[in-house]
């Protein structure tokens, strides 16, 4: 079964610095149908004007992804971390007990475009911790490439939660399968261009719940500029 979430459907606020997009309930924008799926809570697509960003700001017991399509974002947070996250860049955060952070765009004139994820943790009260990589684009070029996991293999970060985090970049045409283990689902989110799924066609900015499908098969939509999807795999 899977169910397509449009991405026009979403939630949408434009704040003049910040315009956004929100999969799942968010803050101001409250959906009872959509308020996560399994352990994932948040897909918040944003937009960050040159010279603003998030201040200061607490979290607590999410494990937070953040995933940027589109020029830098600078890092701070309690835990003396400091950095710019860029394009093929995976930044994990898990606030745990508590922690305090702030993200910015430093540029003076190029947006940024970022994914932030948020799931939720097997367990409540760790110990915060962050972990930064960067993958390739030929890691990613028409095959899957594991991104976050709870053991970390493959070189993917380590999140603390029965998830795994896929991403592939489709040439046009070219396919991808995916097998699921029984009692898996998998939540799917299109970055950039179009897929096929199974026969359901996904633009850019949509999502799709998928459970009882055993195999998937993701396929490349037409056009020069190549597709790029998330694949979580959950519990």
């Amino acid at each position: 079964m899977i169910r397509v979430r449009p991405a026009q459907e979403r939630g949408h606020f434009d704040h003049g610095w910040l315009n956004t997009y929100h999969t799942f309930s968010f803050a101001d924008y409250y959906d009872p149908e959509h308020m996560g799926f399994r352990s994932l809570r948040v897909i918040n697509e944003d937009r960050v004007h040159p010279g603003h960003g998030f201040g200061t700001h607490p979290h607590r017991d999410m494990e937070i992804v953040t995933y940027v399509l589109e020029g830098g974002l600078s890092h701070k947070d309690s835990m003396g971390n400091g950095s710019t996250i860029l394009p093929g860049d995976v930044q994990r955060m898990s606030a745990g007990t508590g922690v305090l952070h702030s993200e910015f765009n430093h540029s003076k004139d190029e947006p940024v475009h970022l994914l932030q994820i948020w799931l939720l943790p097997e367990k409540r009260g760790i110990t915060p911790s962050y972990e930064q990589k960067n993958f390739t684009r030929e890691e990613k070029l028409n095959r899957l490439r594991l991104l976050a996991s709870p053991d970390g293999r493959d070189g993917s970060v380590a999140i603390h939660q029965d998830a795994e985090l896929h991403t592939t970049v489709l040439e046009s045409g070219r396919s991808v399968d995916y097998e699921l283990r029984p009692g898996r689902h998998v939540w799917l989110q299109v970055v950039r261009g179009s897929v096929d799924v199974n026969g359901k066609q996904l633009e850019q900015g949509d999502g799709a719940a998928i459970s009882e499908e055993p195999r998937l098969t993701i396929t490349g939509g037409p056009g020069t500029e190549a597709t790029e999807v998330l694949l979580f795999n959950l519990a």
